[in-house]
């Protein structure tokens, strides 16, 4: 363990990149196993793996970078672990980092797919997923600022991105919106942050005579 954390020391931004990009990049084979449980795993046509090859460009090349910066920014910006100074550095993390990081997954993959509007995916899905981002993450970076050494929070928030990136790449090939709907509306109180789409056409439909 020691050597381990030595060597982050030494290497910070290889070390949290590479950590963070892995996770990111696995996060995509997760979610395509999960989504299908039926496959054979023994067999790799089984496994989409130019898709993951995207999520990792995507993950390697932006998130883990972002995510390197923006930390050791917001440290340099806000240091200390108070409460106060937690709560407006999570604040800024779901005000600021959140929409970005969002926003670069979604138009990503849609540039990298070919798509002719790369926006789309994210006019379409961006509000729900930011909602449960905020109810997700709000508790996790919470954790992060307070009790992370600044030096492995790039590592952290990937460990913890595993089955965050998972979730958005089964968002992303799902109706977004429905989704949310059924995974938080069994959550009390919940319910009305995330309505469904099919209960809105069942509202919008024509009264039975």
């Amino acid at each position: 363990m020691w050597p381990l954390l030595a060597l982050v020391r030494r290497h910070p931004w290889v070390a949290n990149v590479a950590a963070y990009g892995t996770l990111f990049s696995a996060a995509d084979v997760a979610q395509q196993v999960l989504a299908r449980p039926q496959w054979d795993l023994s067999e790799p046509e089984h496994l989409d793996l130019k898709q993951t090859g995207k999520t990792a460009l995507i993950g390697f090349t932006f998130h883990a970078n972002f995510n390197y910066i923006w930390f050791r920014s917001l440290e340099r910006l806000l240091p200390g672990a108070n409460a106060a100074r937690v709560i407006v550095k999570v604040a800024c993390d779901q005000a600021i980092a959140a929409p970005i990081t969002i926003g670069a997954f979604y138009t990503g993959l849609s540039l990298l797919d070919g798509e002719s509007d790369v926006f789309g995916n994210l006019r379409e899905k961006f509000w729900p997923t930011y909602k449960a981002g905020v109810l997700c993450w709000t508790l996790l970076q919470a954790v992060n600022f307070t009790l992370v050494p600044p030096v492995l929070r790039t590592t952290y928030v990937g460990a913890c991105s595993f089955l965050w990136t998972a979730f958005l790449c089964y968002l992303r090939q799902n109706d977004a919106q429905d989704t949310t709907a059924r995974i938080f509306q069994a959550l009390p109180g919940l319910a009305g942050l995330f309505p469904s789409t099919a209960n809105e056409k069942r509202v919008n439909l024509p009264s039975e005579r």
